[in-house]
């Protein structure tokens, strides 16, 4: 079965919707241009009270060393994701540094992109595939999905995500068409930007453990 990972919960409703209707990843975004971003003091309270068997994920985008080292020493993760510009060099620096895994988005809108995926894959613990919109203002979170025909047929030596414009209506095709170890969903179970909705953190887990 595919595992799901919810990200950009900020409230206990929806993170206990998440939790209780059988997500495996649940994600704090760390990153203040975003509608989904949480402080320290509300992700705290949140990853205090996620149960064993369910794991926590903190998302930066290209963060300081002061930044990751209050956040992710001072809250209860499981796992740092980088949705940046992180070099190789920097993710296997973060990762050496913090005893928990790290994953690493990569944005694919063209074949070319996928160039530095074996460089990501000697470092990084997880792969996480994201959609890059040519006029997108965000790193993640946009809505959007990609030709997922680039990722056909491709093996990866980690487990890896696929992001970017799931919702509860398309994701059953990426699982059939893609199979991977897990899916990521944002904005497609949201009523407005940043505002999770409860109904389609259900429904959008419910089709992925019917297929």
């Amino acid at each position: 079965m595919t595992a799901v990972k919810i990200c950009g919960l900020s409230t206990p409703e929806t993170l206990n919707a998440a939790i209780e209707a059988g997500a495996r990843y649940i994600g704090f975004v760390f990153y203040e241009a975003s509608p989904r971003n949480v402080s320290f003091d509300t992700a705290w309270n949140l990853a205090r009270t996620v149960p064993t068997g369910v794991r926590s994920v903190g998302l930066f985008v290209d963060p300081s060393d002061e930044e990751l080292e209050r956040i992710a020493t001072g809250i209860q993760l499981d796992m740092i994701q980088l949705h940046g510009n992180e070099t190789p060099e920097r993710v296997a620096e973060i990762k050496e540094r913090y005893a928990m895994q790290v994953m690493k988005a990569i944005r694919v809108r063209e074949e070319k992109d996928l160039k530095t995926v074996t460089q990501y894959e000697a470092v990084a613990d997880w792969l996480l595939f994201d959609s890059k919109p040519e006029k997108a203002t965000l790193p993640g979170g946009t809505g959007h999905t990609f030709d997922w025909n680039l990722l056909k047929g491709k093996t990866f030596s980690k487990p890896w995500m696929l992001g970017g414009g799931l919702t509860p209506e398309n994701v059953g095709d990426a699982i059939a068409q893609l199979s991977p170890t897990a899916v990521d969903v944002s904005s497609g179970v949201e009523s407005t930007p940043g505002q999770k909705d409860t109904a389609k953190i259900k429904t959008f887990i419910e089709t992925t453990q019917t297929l």
